[in-house]
């Protein structure tokens, strides 16, 4: 006769199957394909993909006005009559001032040869476009957090439908045990109702267990732009994260938001230091050949001119002086930024070395406090069949048991995201 454990080892085995099924069907990935996809395919990584390339474009906008400028131009003119005058010494022949109709039409080459406030703003556009660059590596990193750690949540809804399962089951075996002895005449209603009442709440938790772990799995699919739920692996290796000292360094030099900060400063800096150009003049050269049809007194057939038109600005209302201050600000608060920044990220890989350190010790404790607890549970179950305990102690050794274990479980995702937050406070992940 089969014995009650070796049955509820076999429903565990039948119980994970069926909860697998559904999931052989669906993609199943590592954690560093699913940083990858992610920092490749989601919608924000994309977006920041986008913004190199406005600024790319604004950066030729800004270049245009400093490089050479060629424009064609074609009129056509109808007017009342024909304008003319008369020579004293020749009544009878009259001279063309301008036409009834008149066509012309001109090319005109401008070239500027001295413009320090356009060629410097083509080079602080220049700056923008590697902070949109450097802005792309903060988005994925950031994209590359809440996937590690969706990635995270979907491995520990699995463990926690496992221990909802095997909590179920043993709710299930002690069911069957004060039903078999209620049937003898050794036990009594009471203990079937409680064991009956255990059984159906840790269905309840198993039903809610394996709708969390749907929308984990969603949750990551929707961030690796998978169309339907992603698997996960059932164990993942994270890199070993560095001493203390040398992981502030990191987080001051290799985190992207840093960098990216950095890089704002250094720009605002450029841009108020170039100010002096605003108030030094713009010389640009313009040459223009032209044709007219017909010709006039005053305008040859064909012809060219040449001109060098100097601008000097001399009073714009404060203007300049305005906008000098504007980038003075501009320039105080980056900088200000970035101290907060440089503050926040030391301050994140202090608290993650000591979120690391606890998690650990939890994870300890945690797992000692489960063995124990299932010792005990087995324990009362073997006392509970020899008679020589009640029901409800039986009913809150399972409780135990199971809260032990999902402690355990709690314990365990919470030093991993420990450590991920660990490696990306140093600007180790991804």
């Amino acid at each position: 006769m089969t014995s009650p454990r070796l049955r509820m080892r076999l429903l565990d085995a039948v119980a994970l199957f069926l909860i697998a099924a559904p999931a052989f069907g669906q993609e199943k990935i590592t954690l560093d394909e699913a940083v990858r996809r992610a920092t490749a395919r989601n919608p924000t990584a994309l977006i920041g993909e986008q913004e190199i390339r406005r600024a790319e474009g604004i950066l030729k906008e800004v270049r245009a006005p400093s490089l050479p400028f060629l424009t064609a131009n074609g009129i056509g003119t109808r007017i009342d009559s024909a304008r003319t005058t008369y020579n004293a010494s020749d009544p009878t022949h009259p001279n063309l001032l301008a036409p009834r109709d008149q066509l012309s039409g001109n090319v005109q080459l401008s070239v500027p040869l001295f413009a320090p406030q356009r060629w410097l703003a083509w080079s602080h556009a220049g700056d923008q476009v590697d902070i949109a660059r450097m802005s792309l590596e903060d988005v994925r990193r950031a994209v590359a957090i809440v996937t590690a750690r969706t990635y995270l949540s979907v491995m520990a809804e699995h463990r926690l439908v496992q221990i909802t399962i095997q909590a179920r089951d043993s709710a299930r075996a002690h069911l069957e045990d004060a039903h078999a002895r209620f049937q003898v005449g050794s036990g009594n209603r009471l203990d079937e109702v409680r064991a009956g009442q255990e059984l159906e709440a840790d269905e309840a938790q198993l039903a809610q267990a394996q709708a969390n772990l749907v929308r984990a799995r969603e949750a990551l699919g929707v961030l690796v732009a998978a169309e339907g739920p992603v698997e996960v692996e059932e164990q993942i290796a994270l890199a070993a994260p560095p001493a203390q000292l040398q992981a502030l360094r990191d987080a001051e030099e290799n985190r992207a938001d840093v960098r990216v900060t950095q890089e704002r400063v250094e720009a605002a800096r450029k841009v108020l230091r170039d100010s002096w150009a605003d108030y030094l003049p713009l010389l640009t050269a313009v040459a223009q050949p032209f044709y007219n049809s017909p010709a006039t007194i005053t305008q040859p057939h064909t012809g060219w001119q040449a001109q060098l038109v100097l601008t000097l600005p001399l009073f714009d209302g404060g203007f300049r002086y305005g906008l000098q201050r504007e980038r003075s600000a501009l320039y105080e608060e980056s900088k200000a930024q970035l101290d907060g920044l440089l503050r926040e990220a030391r301050s994140e890989v202090r608290a993650a070395f000591e979120a690391v350190r606890r998690a650990d010790e939890s994870v300890q404790s945690a797992r000692r406090a489960a063995r124990l607890a299932h010792e005990a549970l087995d324990m009362t179950m073997l006392a509970y069949r020899e008679g020589a305990t009640n029901d409800l102690e039986v009913v809150d050794a399972e409780r135990r048991a199971r809260d032990a274990d999902v402690a355990a479980l709690s314990a365990e995702d919470t030093a991993r995201q420990a450590r991920i937050d660990l490696l990306s406070a140093s600007g180790r992940f991804p």
